[in-house]
């Protein structure tokens, strides 16, 4: 036993302490923290938007057709690329799209960690396009009527009082979306970027031992998901009690 636990710490020091390799993962984390947090932010934009142009388009299509006019072409137009956009993004693998921005897209750039967030934030916003269409739909249509009859533009209508429900029905999934987002970045390492599994993988390189860097690394991911899901139970049930 004593022979075990010698052999343990033995280990422990060659994978962490050595060479300081510990900061190689304080290091990868903080790399994947900051291409989840910024990944997310714009995955939000894009989804917003996304989502905004389809529902538009699908709420007001017969109207805006039997109408006509540059409105209903614009519109149009822009829900065609939204669908490409959402085609593309979402029938590809997200490392695949990772190698394409990294390797042909920006090639001229070695800012690996911005190429990621571009990446995963483009990935995202496809599918936060589709969580927030769906809390647009969930949305009470009498919602959009009353402040269309209080003199709102339709734009103003979505920003000022769909949108802000649309929030409140989606932010639990926005938030799993979040935690697969934190674990789907874990391929980054596939370019060279420095990220949580990247650094478990340099240590298990450098030692040659792969238990205990790669177990750290999965153990990180574990605790981290455990946290970000305890988190998002917390605001489902803080989010059920506002409702009562």
């Amino acid at each position: 036993m004593t022979e075990w636990f010698n052999d343990l710490i033995a280990e422990f020091k060659l994978n962490f302490i050595d060479g300081d390799k510990w900061t190689w993962l304080f290091e990868g984390l903080g790399n994947t923290l900051l291409i989840t947090f910024f990944a997310v932010i714009m995955g939000i934009v894009i989804g917003i938007i996304v989502a905004t142009i389809r529902s538009t388009y699908d709420t007001n299509k017969e109207s805006m057709k039997k109408r006509g006019g540059i409105r209903y072409i614009v519109i149009s137009f822009f829900n065609i690329i939204c669908n490409i956009y959402l085609t593309v993004i979402r029938g590809t693998p997200v490392v695949v799209q990772l190698m394409i921005s990294y390797f042909i897209i920006f090639s001229f750039s070695r800012n690996g960690v911005l190429i990621a967030i571009l990446t995963f934030g483009i990935n995202s916003g496809a599918y936060v396009a589709e969580i927030f269409r769906g809390g647009i739909v969930s949305v009470d249509k009498g919602q959009l009527e009353a402040g269309r009859s209080l003199g709102l533009s339709y734009v103003q209508t979505m920003i000022h009082i769909v949108i802000p429900q649309m929030f409140k029905i989606v932010l639990p999934t926005l938030c799993n979306e979040f935690i697969v987002l934190l674990k789907e970045t874990s391929v980054a390492g596939y370019v060279g970027i420095m990220d949580l599994t990247k650094a478990g993988d340099l240590i298990r390189g450098r030692t040659y031992s792969a238990f205990m860097p790669l177990i750290a690394v999965a153990v990180i991911y574990l605790l981290m998901v455990i946290l970000f899901t305890w988190l998002v139970r917390k605001l489902e049930r803080r989010l059920r009690d506002s409702d009562r």
